[in-house]
């Protein structure tokens, strides 16, 4: 989804709460994976893969020079033919610990096998956020947590959030000139963005 589309996104949400949760959440995201600068793990459910996300934190980090927010995607179903960014697979959530940033997106609840890497990636010392349809166990599991319930909140599901979501994590990445910026320098600035190649794609 591209910022014209996240911008009208916003517009229609404007209402709600939601921008605001999103870039608290992507605030809080940015803040771990920055800080503590020891990688940020993304991984999702046995159904639900969280590819598209991936795919977005990797161009915002671009786009935001920061490359903490580019993650691995921990993958549940690894095949030898997989390319080396689609190969990790979750015993990669073991060697987890202090410093690293987990991030898990689970609209259903997780597996046990899952729930159980994840703490003991949080025992080990690293930082658990979760994007989730409100389970309780997931909730227990993370410092932070962001939930969609879509039977409650009309309109609004996990996928929609995540955009929001990613949007904003690199907003706050790209360095804010000092001062007084003349017209021209931002039109330049503007121009050096458009004309420059896109981050290789998923």
């Amino acid at each position: 989804m591209d910022a014209v589309r996240v911008a009208l996104l916003r517009d229609v949400l404007a209402g709600t709460a939601w921008p605001a949760a999103a870039r608290d959440f992507a605030g809080a995201l940015r803040s771990s994976v920055v800080r503590h600068g020891g990688g940020l793990l993304l991984v999702g459910t046995a159904e639900y893969e969280p590819w598209h996300l991936a795919a977005h934190l990797v161009d915002e980090a671009m786009w935001a020079g920061l490359p903490e927010l580019s993650p691995t995607l921990v993958r549940h179903r690894v095949r030898p033919a997989d390319p080396a960014h689609l190969a990790v697979g979750l015993g990669r959530l073991e060697a987890a610990g202090r410093g690293a940033t987990l991030l898990v997106v689970a609209p259903d609840r997780p597996d046990g096998g899952l729930l159980e890497r994840v703490h003991g990636a949080r025992r080990a010392g690293a930082t658990v956020l979760s994007l989730d349809g409100g389970d309780r166990e997931v909730h227990a599991l993370a410092h932070e947590s962001l939930s969609v319930d879509p039977a409650r909140e009309e309109g609004v599901d996990l996928d929609t959030v995540q955009h929001l979501v990613s949007a904003a994590a690199g907003e706050n990445g790209v360095p804010r000139p000092r001062g007084r910026v003349r017209f021209r320098d931002r039109l330049s600035r503007l121009a050096d963005l458009l004309t420059s190649p896109p981050p290789a794609r998923w």
